[in-house]
């Protein structure tokens, strides 16, 4: 079972390769570039490197967000196109999921991934590894960063924070968390692509026409016409 995972939906830009329970290869960047330019030529390079063909691919699994409204679009049409035209299976997992598996799969507490959301507000989760496999202790949301440590305080617990856009909000989450808020080095806060085939192969197939990304609010400029025609 071939498995090619996507991952466009924030800076970092991920590719993986997955063959049974062995990650044959992985595609990393975190660069502030068009992932709509790079994302084919990435998997296209990664899958001659690793000798593998767009007919031995038996799924695709991409993050569906949160995360920025382009990188998740661009993912998930893509994703979406390849499965459809090679007919076979696609499976989504939250991209905050696969940034706190990344980071936290041997961490023992509560883990929380974070993308910046501007405006003091993140896009997080609450995580937990159990039995060696991560569960969803509090669902993805869109909420202000002092708020959620606040939150997190009153479970008077280690909370494992993970993410690219940590230094933004790292002095909230400790005035109100102290020393029970851990942090990841560097290495910790770019989701694996590998990782995310490993969550997507245990996930159920979803009908490709009916799959659509989870982008928790709507872009700006679509809230504000939606806004717009309200008012009319």
């Amino acid at each position: 079972m071939k498995i090619l995972s996507i991952d466009t939906s924030n800076y970092v830009l991920g590719i993986g390769l997955l063959d049974d329970n062995v990650v044959m290869g992985e595609y990393i960047s975190n660069l502030k570039k068009n992932h709509s330019v790079r994302v084919m030529p990435a998997i296209q390079s990664l899958m001659e490197e690793c000798s593998v063909a767009p007919g031995d691919l038996t799924k695709i699994v991409v993050a569906k967000g949160p995360g920025s409204y382009t990188g998740v679009r661009i993912g998930v049409t893509i994703a979406k196109t390849l499965a459809w035209t090679l007919n076979i299976p696609i499976a989504g997992v939250s991209s905050l999921e696969v940034l706190a598996a990344s980071a936290g799969r041997y961490f023992d507490g509560f883990i929380s991934p974070l993308f910046d959301a501007r405006r003091g507000q993140i896009y997080t989760g609450l995580y937990q590894f159990k039995d060696g496999s991560i569960r969803k202790v509090i669902e993805d949301q869109l909420v202000m960063a002092s708020d959620w440590a606040l939150r997190l305080n009153e479970m008077q617990a280690d909370v494992l924070f993970a993410g690219n856009d940590l230094g933004i909000h790292q002095q909230a989450i400790t005035e109100a968390l102290g020393a029970r808020a851990k942090f990841t080095g560097p290495t910790g806060n770019n989701p694996r692509p590998g990782e995310l085939a490993v969550l997507g192969s245990q996930r159920e197939a979803e009908p490709v026409h009916e799959f659509v990304p989870n982008y928790i609010r709507l872009a700006e400029a679509e809230a504000k016409w939606i806004e717009a025609q309200n008012k009319k």
